[in-house]
């Protein structure tokens, strides 16, 4: 296939990485696999230095791109692109103004990152959905939110999950781990690692440390303040931890690529955020046998097979994050090591690259 991996996005999140993981891959399996994005865009440039073909396009409106979609046409013609992947919802009008340029000559293909939200059973969503070839849904639960919330047909609707590189992931000695992260040895540590935000749940596990009632937990950050704020998260977070006198049970380390260490030096994963669609940081920890305690609500639940993987515990309310630390530390969960292998196994990247070809070659053939 020649693929067509559009991303218009000006951020670098889980989204853009997602999408660039994917990308690699399918240029790994043989592919042949082009990048179009605003040159200099955080997208772009971490493409360019993983030697993957970059074609710059301009920045583009969420509606309404009539021009940017002839233009884009005129590219995917020169470049004989057969399949365009997208996953940032907002370039979904420009898609579906392209594929009504194209027609049968390019395949749509839309990898859903977050949920919906509100019903899109619309005209005008109805009619921009409708020129998707593949809506491909990470989880079934959010596979099941499309089949009742969108007037899509049910057979562009597909069960694809994000997918980790499982051979990739090598556990650490914990020891050594958390000596290169200056931890100490013999404590029980919970790990929060993620960008400092008021999404991200940092000041509520801070809270729930000093509500839970054994006073022996430690805490672990792992990130960098978000850009750009008037008053950091850091900094809030500085002054609980001195409120809740927790300065000898609470470490802010610096964002580090390599997380084995991270993963590694950790007892057990936090999950705070309100309600994450996929929670990647979630399944990377059970890829390293490391529990997690995540918030009911968003993919959590069903990544976490209802609590069978980990602890659930109530959205943003600390005590009842409290309480699932202390159970963790007193009774942890009897997780069956090989039930959680065979459940990571589903999200291994070439068994997704795998199915997506599968289901593309299949199409494509009738």
């Amino acid at each position: 296939m020649r693929i067509a991996y559009l991303c218009t996005s000006r951020s670098w999140g889980g989204l853009e990485l997602n999408h660039l993981r994917n990308a690699l891959w399918m240029h790994e399996r043989g592919h042949k696999v082009s990048i179009f994005a605003p040159e200099g865009s955080p997208f772009y440039l971490q493409a360019i230095q993983n030697n993957l073909t970059c074609i710059s396009i301009k920045y583009q409106p969420k509606y309404f791109a009539w021009k940017s979609a002839y233009r884009l046409a005129r590219l995917f013609k020169e470049h004989d692109i057969s399949h365009v992947f997208i996953r940032d919802n907002r370039d979904m009008s420009l898609i579906a103004t392209l594929k009504s340029r194209m027609g049968d000559t390019i395949w749509t293909c839309y990898f859903m990152e977050m949920q919906l939200g509100v019903s899109k059973r619309g005209v005008l969503h109805t009619l921009r959905f409708s020129y998707l070839d593949y809506w491909f849904c990470p989880l079934k639960g959010l596979e099941q939110q499309v089949r009742t919330m969108t007037r899509i047909n049910p057979k562009k609707i597909h069960h694809l999950p994000s997918g980790i590189d499982l051979q990739g992931m090598k556990a650490m000695n914990k020891s050594e781990a958390r000596s290169l992260l200056n931890l100490p040895c013999d404590a029980m540590i919970f790990g929060l690692p993620g960008r400092f935000d008021p999404q991200k749940g940092q000041l509520l596990a801070l809270e729930a440390l000093n509500l839970a009632q054994n006073k022996h937990l430690h805490l672990v950050f792992l990130g960098e303040p978000t850009k750009n704020e008037q008053e950091s998260v850091l900094e809030i977070m500085e002054r609980k931890i001195d409120q809740y006198q927790l300065k000898d049970r609470v470490f802010i380390r610096p964002f580090m690529k390599e997380m084995d260490v991270f993963f590694s030096s950790i007892d057990a994963l936090l999950m705070a955020t309100k309600a994450e669609t996929f929670g990647m940081v979630t399944l990377e920890a059970m890829a390293y046998g490391v529990p997690v305690i995540g918030s009911n609500a968003g993919g959590t639940p069903e990544l976490l097979g209802q609590g069978k993987f980990g602890i659930l515990f109530e959205t943003l309310n600390p005590l009842d994050l409290a309480r699932a630390m202390d159970e963790m530390a007193s009774n942890p969960p009897q997780i069956d090591a090989d039930a959680l292998r065979n459940h990571v196994a589903a999200f291994d990247h070439q068994k997704v690259c795998y199915t997506l070809e599968t289901l593309l070659a299949t199409s494509n053939a009738q």
